[in-house]
């Protein structure tokens, strides 16, 4: 039984990280895949029973999990940032977000029968987008960069703040359930506040004074969040989930606090967290669906789409100088995510238990809504944003990755050519240099989930990996050439070709081809910049063509890129040698006079 149950538990985790797999392999959010193994796994052929395979360990794995994953996500919540998202994201997440929870718990109550107060609690934990349904979304829509900040700051913001107003709509439940006076319920509220706080407040004079070394910090968080949950419990019946809450908005709010590495420590957890909870939730589901649950969930999920998203992001966005288009738009895309999910679980166990009528449908009416946007709107959007005539055309832009000085030149020239260019490191040196020369930057590495949630790449096609860290560089190459595809991705050697050859022979070709010409490395490049090379536009014509500019600069001049007469951008590397022709842009690293033949 012993063996058999392991075999089941690392097979359920072999599940769900193909299942995240496909997902970055289609660029469709991963939630859909797993809900879709779970209930594969669960009702559909039944090997997977969680009740029967935890027991009495279920509700509490289910909770812990939760509270990781509102952890995680309150800490992203940057309050400095909601001034700076703009008037439409903050109608959004704001009397938007509520329009909708009301308009969602109508449309529940009315569909589905569920009690005011759990239709309440569907609206709340139904409004919330989020980053990990969206972003995937709008690599593959790709609408104009008014809509991809809107949509992607949108969900950012309210993933936080919809958890938040979940959980308080939840304790008040509980406590009229179980009969508790409003001052019970303050009780709840302000021992979920203060356990928060003071949780935070902890982690943070520990964190400030060095006094966890760093191996230990992202395990020392951990226990500190897992900790302030069950105490909380403890003290004040239920309030251990605004106890997490309260400490990820309050910790990622604090000056001098390095939560950098925590926070990445806690995005993978929280993908392993993902992978198993949504697989044993979607399995604990009956199938075929209790009565008349099917037919009520695809009657909110019809309201949700044409009725209550539009109304609301015509309210959020009345009197913006948004387009009629871009507006249409918005108010078709809103998948729903990771929040929505988790959450119901661990509050429709709870409510079950306090014998409230409706709690055993609020879930599948939740994953139904889920499956049922993700499944409508990636089937969609592309379509509908090129009929509204808000889609970006090809991406033209590029993203380098890498900011010193071979990096910020090649930047400069291609911004000069008219291309949009991203400058992303994670040396603050580099950045600044790069800021102050009127560069748009990214700090940080483009290949995390950070990234992820905060780099905008919208008309952005290709990436140029230029830093002087191999190792970082191949990262970014791996990372983005299933996103750009390809032919693509290029990258600048750290070593010569014959050095690198023992290294990488087996990766070094699959990774991305060497930028330039052999032998060109991010030394070499930065040896003849400081030697006084420069790098050289020329508009080539019939008179002027490439041999006369080979002739004027000298024959070692290195060509860079080339900008054809229609606007295609066209990068020179070891496996595609151009042919400048007339009317071509061309860029090059020249000599100085005094090393011309």
């Amino acid at each position: 039984m012993t063996a058999d149950l392991g075999l089941l538990l690392v097979g359920m985790l072999g599940i769900g990280f193909l299942a995240q797999w496909l997902a970055w392999r289609i660029r469709l959010p991963a939630i859909l895949f797993l809900l879709l193994a779970g209930l594969v796994m669960g009702p559909v052929i039944g090997a997977l029973q969680p009740d029967r395979l935890l027991g009495p360990l279920l509700f509490p794995i289910v909770s812990l999990a939760v509270s990781l994953i509102l952890f995680e996500g309150s800490l992203t919540l940057r309050f400095n940032e909601l001034r700076e998202i703009g008037r439409v994201v903050r109608g959004l997440v704001t009397y938007g977000a509520v329009i909708a929870v009301f308009l969602l718990a109508i449309a529940a109550k009315y569909f589905a029968g569920l009690s005011w107060q759990v239709a309440l609690l569907f609206g709340a934990l139904t409004c919330v987008t989020g980053p990990t349904v969206i972003a995937p979304m709008l690599r593959t829509v790709r609408p104009n960069a008014r809509i991809a900040n809107t949509l992607r700051w949108e969900g950012i913001m309210i993933d936080p703040l919809g958890a938040l107003f979940a959980v308080l709509v939840f304790e008040a439940i509980a406590s009229h359930q179980e009969g508790r006076t409003i001052g019970v319920f303050l009780a709840v509220l302000a021992s979920g506040t203060v356990v928060g706080l003071l949780a935070a407040w902890l982690l943070a004079f520990f964190l400030r004074r060095q006094m966890i070394p760093e191996y230990l910090q992202n395990y020392g968080a951990l226990v500190t969040v897992l900790l302030a949950f069950s105490l909380s419990n403890a003290v004040t019946h239920e309030s251990g989930l605004l106890t997490v809450t309260v400490m990820g908005i309050v910790l990622g709010n604090m000056r001098d606090v390095h939560i950098d590495d925590i926070l990445d420590f806690k995005e993978n957890l929280t993908t392993l967290l993902v992978s198993s909870l949504f697989i044993l939730l979607a399995a604990r589901l009956t199938w075929p669906l209790p009565g008349g649950v099917l037919g009520s969930g695809v009657a909110i999920f019809i309201a949700a789409q044409l009725v209550v998203r539009p109304v609301t992001v015509a309210i959020a966005t009345a009197g913006s100088t948004l387009s009629w288009r871009e507006r249409a738009l918005i108010g078709w895309v809103a998948p729903r995510g990771i929040v929505a999910a988790a959450a119901s679980a661990v509050f429709a166990l709870r409510l079950d238990e306090l014998g409230l009528p409706g709690a055993k449908q609020l879930v599948p009416l939740v994953f139904l809504l889920i499956i049922g946007t993700v499944l409508l709107q990636s089937a969609t959007a592309r379509p509908l944003a090129r009929w509204l005539k808000v889609a970006e055309p090809d991406p033209t832009g590029v993203l380098i990755y890498g900011a010193d000085a071979p990096a910020r030149q090649i930047a400069r020239a291609l911004v000069d050519a008219g291309f949009r260019v991203i400058v992303a490191d994670e040396q603050w040196q580099g950045i600044r240099l790069a800021r102050m020369e009127g560069l748009n930057t990214f700090y940080g590495h483009p290949a995390t989930t950070y990234a992820e949630r905060h780099l905008d790449l919208s008309g952005i096609g290709r990436l140029l990996a230029m830093s002087a860290n191999r190792e970082r560089n191949a990262l970014a190459c791996v990372y983005y050439r299933q996103e750009f595809g390809r032919g693509r991705v290029y990258r600048l050697l750290n070593e010569a070709t014959h050095q690198e050859h023992e290294r990488t022979q087996l990766g070094g070709h699959l990774l991305a081809p060497a930028l330039f010409e052999p032998g060109m490395t991010h030394e070499r490049f930065e040896e003849r910049l400081a030697e006084g090379w420069a790098i050289k536009s020329t508009r080539l014509t019939t008179t002027f063509d490439w041999p006369h500019f080979i002739e004027q600069y000298g024959s070692n001049t290195v060509l860079l890129f080339g900008v054809e007469e229609k606007g295609a951008l066209r990068i020179a590397s070891v496996k595609r040698e151009l042919e400048p022709r007339p009317g071509w842009l061309v860029t090059a690293l020249v000599p100085p006079q005094q090393l011309r033949p």
